[in-house]
């Protein structure tokens, strides 16, 4: 396949990625983070001041799903960082609310459903903040749709990864739609950034063999992923680690780190959008923060990850009214555990309290969040009908 040249991949990613924002609102939702925070800047909203914590940043249903642990334990947690920072936690719970909201209208329901959404999604939130050491039970009450995903994770295993992600159990990556030819300067600065103590040490700790092992990087493409991220670096990464005992092959995620739209407390982060990136990681959803590291390539901040066959994105196009009270409910509850991890009891009792606090007898929930909620629909709403007219006239041009 012929090598494409960047300008050329940018265009067909930029189009990709407005296509995949036309196909639902609640795709555009998932797409446009930027949408969200300008809305934040400009509504007159008066969000409660949570306690600064590292936040996930874009927190909707796709950011969430089955992680696996290095030693392969499964839990549901925050897995997609690129917007975290430590900020305000009523942000995470808004862009949740509105996610869950967009689905709920995906699904044909009913507008009171959403305002039982909201209701469940506000208690799954206090009980998650109240219990952040609590881990994931599959007998918990949760939808059909996230337990079916639990259950395909943790009966994953590498031959899964690699059919899934590449096709085929042999050694190299297929080149078509989702993975492409990488330029000369690509596939150089690659094998060089494997080549580095501090990376290789890092890939042989996360395949588990000694730092001592042979790292080889057996192949490697560009992949085409996401939606949000399209247009940045993102590599798909082939390695094979060597010793005495054996090999072990390994599919690595490169993935370009870049600034984040939401806003952050004054408390100092690092400077470096890929550390800040691992750091957020590390203390939002541990199970993916541990097998993570920044590094430098191409002159770019990258994050560079393993990939674990039980690691699963919840797909939900369609919900009952009883799986989406449940799914509200179970959600913010592991997002209520990522930020209540970050606290002490003092500051969990505090947060909690305000949670509590200025609910009207109609609805069981911050009036906030719902206010919130039901404005960020209408504006979302209405951008994506735009967006969908300006993607049939560039398609018509």
């Amino acid at each position: 396949m012929r090598t494409p040249d960047v300008d050329g991949r940018a265009r067909v990613l930029e189009r990709q990625r407005n296509l995949k924002m036309a196909t639902s609102a609640h795709a555009y939702v998932r797409g446009n983070t930027l949408k969200f925070y300008e809305w934040l800047e400009a509504s007159d909203s008066t969000l409660p001041q949570g306690p600064p914590v590292w936040i996930c940043g874009d927190c909707h249903l796709g950011n969430l799903g089955p992680l696996a642990d290095m030693d392969g334990c499964v839990d549901i947690q925050i897995r997609d960082l690129d917007q975290t920072v430590i900020g305000n936690p009523a942000h995470d719970l808004v862009r949740l609310g509105l996610s869950l909201a967009m689905a709920a209208r995906g699904s044909d329901l009913p507008g009171v459903t959403t305002a039982h959404m909201i209701e469940q999604m506000t208690a799954g939130y206090i009980h998650g903040l109240e219990h952040p050491a609590r881990q994931m039970d599959v007998d918990d009450p949760m939808p059909d749709a996230v337990r079916a995903v639990i259950k395909a994770s943790l009966s994953r295993k590498w031959r899964h990864l690699a059919r899934e992600q590449i096709s085929d159990v042999k050694p190299r990556i297929p080149l078509g739609r989702r993975f492409w030819a990488l330029s000369t300067e690509e596939k150089t600065a690659i094998r060089a950034l494997f080549e580095e103590p501090a990376l290789h040490s890092m890939v042989t700790g996360l395949l588990r063999h000694d730092a001592r092992s042979t790292v080889i990087v057996r192949d490697a493409a560009y992949w085409m992923k996401g939606c949000s991220s399209l247009g940045r670096l993102r590599f798909a990464i082939l390695i094979e680690v060597r010793d005495d005992t054996g090999r072990r092959l390994g599919l690595v995620d490169i993935k370009e780190a870049v600034q984040a739209a939401a806003p952050h407390s004054v408390v100092s982060m690092p400077r470096d959008h890929a550390e800040r990136v691992v750091t957020g990681a590390r203390a939002i959803a541990p199970f993916l923060g541990d097998r993570m590291r920044a590094a430098r390539l191409l002159d770019r901040s990258v994050v560079v990850r393993e990939l674990m066959p039980q690691d699963l994105k919840l797909e939900i196009d369609r919900l009952s009214r009883l799986d989406a009270t449940r799914a509200a409910r179970f959600l913010a509850s592991v997002v209520g555990r990522a930020h209540g991890r970050q606290m002490d009891d003092v500051l969990r009792r505090s947060w909690r309290d305000e949670l509590n606090r200025d609910h009207s007898a109609e609805l069981d929930a911050p009036f906030w969040l719902w206010a919130s909620v039901v404005d960020l629909v209408a504006d979302h709403e209405a951008a994506y009908l735009d967006h969908c007219r300006r993607y049939a006239l560039a398609e018509a041009a």
